[in-house]
């Protein structure tokens, strides 16, 4: 019965984090929202994984899942753009925020009940990734036009029909790696640091990811073409 709840309380975590995110967009603290959706997606990313290691995967979890993702990764971001970039377009902008927890709730029923499924691709931007996007674009204050832009192309990125390559076939590090590395650098800025240091950590983190991923990609295509040539 324990085994079974982990992965849910994972999944109410990230929740939890879309609620904190709302309240403190609410109030006027917009790093910390940007934050706390990052550190769902994080949360979002384990859940899965862990029921998998398990073996207690669920209709119910997956359905919780969903409902979470909502709430994270589409209404706190966008409530999150719409405080503080939207306001500036008056009513417009408030309608405007509305659209993107819309078309992250049709993209996740779209996948729910997609027989096609595969573990190779995703069908359409995951409102995970999304929603992460707008909440780093946040942190980074780019002008009113670019968010704007990146907000509306989101939108329709996750319904659409373009193949997005699952992180499966991409070359990553050993997963828990990466999640103790995260969760004890995070440990420390917050305890022996100031707060407000702490995105500037998210910025190298995700700066060093990119290029270690970029690295391993192109060693892989390149021992790949290699052993073509070789078996030529």
């Amino acid at each position: 019965m324990i085994r079974r709840a982990i992965p849910n309380m994972f999944t109410l975590g990230n929740l939890y984090c879309g609620f904190l995110s709302i309240v403190f967009a609410a109030n006027q603290q917009y790093t910390n929202a940007a934050i706390l959706v990052l550190i769902g997606m994080m949360l979002d990313s384990m859940d899965g994984r862990l029921a998998r290691i398990l073996r207690v995967e669920s209709p119910l979890g997956r359905e919780l899942d969903s409902l979470s993702d909502v709430t994270t990764f589409g209404v706190a971001p966008a409530f999150l753009v719409y405080c503080t970039h939207f306001t500036n377009y008056g009513l417009l902008g408030f309608f405007i925020a509305g659209l993107f927890p819309l078309f992250g709730a049709f993209r996740l029923a779209r996948f729910n009940v997609d027989a096609k499924t595969s573990d190779k691709y995703f069908t359409g931007v995951p409102i995970t990734a999304g929603g992460g996007i707008l909440a780093l674009l946040t942190l980074f204050h780019f002008p009113d036009i670019v968010i704007t832009i990146v907000f509306t192309a989101m939108c329709f990125l996750m319904i659409s029909k373009i193949k997005i390559p699952g992180l499966k076939e991409v070359p990553l590090p050993k997963y828990g790696t990466i999640v103790t590395l995260f969760l004890g650098a995070a440990i420390y800025f917050v305890f022996k640091a100031e707060f407000h240091e702490f995105p500037f950590f998210i910025y190298l983190a995700i700066f060093l990811y990119i290029v270690f991923i970029v690295h391993r990609f192109l060693k892989k295509r390149k021992s790949t073409a290699m052993g073509n040539k070789k078996a030529l």
